[in-house]
């Protein structure tokens, strides 16, 4: 896998989400994030993540959706329980997956992270084949961008957020990583 200039996956399926805007001026990626998210909860493979962060939910489809009229949301890139990547976001640019948070005395996590949701839940074990692409696009964003730091949403918004949730492993995801991967000096918070 890489990130070409324009902070875009290559062979990635992209579907732009309106919900972005421009990284302040001089702000380096130096956080990558990692979130669960399935909608509606613990269902899988719908439309319904795709939907929420390109403004097209309909909240008279499920009753879970009704608070969500409005919410404008998105990740750089989504990864389903079958191992595809989707991208919402082009790296470059600042998605709107962290909320309000921070990490490291540092707010506005959005302004320097890049956001990665696996589709999932607190609830259940993730597939193998997401570690491995969740392995692989980690990769391919060290080499891209100064990243010092990867942590969960609970990591930077403790009191507001969960995820990645009890049945990430960790343990898998950090094995995962050449000695080329730990050169960049990322630390995973965990």
């Amino acid at each position: 896998m890489k990130i070409n200039a324009a902070g875009y996956l290559e062979n990635a399926r992209f579907i732009p989400s309106p919900n972005y805007d421009e990284r302040p001026p001089t702000c380096a990626i130096s956080l990558l994030v990692i979130h669960n998210i399935s909608l509606p909860p613990d269902e899988f493979g719908g439309n319904g993540v795709i939907e929420l962060f390109t403004n097209q939910l309909d909240p008279a489809t499920h009753a879970y959706y009704q608070p969500l009229r409005g919410l404008k949301v998105s990740a750089h890139f989504f990864i389903r329980r079958n191992g595809e990547i989707i991208q919402f976001v082009p790296c470059t640019l600042r998605a709107w997956h962290a909320g309000i948070s921070c990490w490291q005395g540092r707010n506005r996590c959005n302004d320097y992270s890049i956001g990665i949701e696996l589709e999932g839940s607190d609830m259940l074990p993730f597939e193998l084949i997401q570690y491995d692409k969740l392995i692989a696009l980690t990769s391919a964003l060290l080499t891209a961008y100064p990243i010092r730091d990867i942590v969960g949403h609970a990591d930077i918004a403790p009191n507001r957020k969960t995820d990645p949730g009890p049945y990430f492993d960790w343990k898998r995801y950090r094995q995962g990583f050449s000695s080329d991967d730990i050169r960049q000096n990322a630390q995973v918070d965990r």
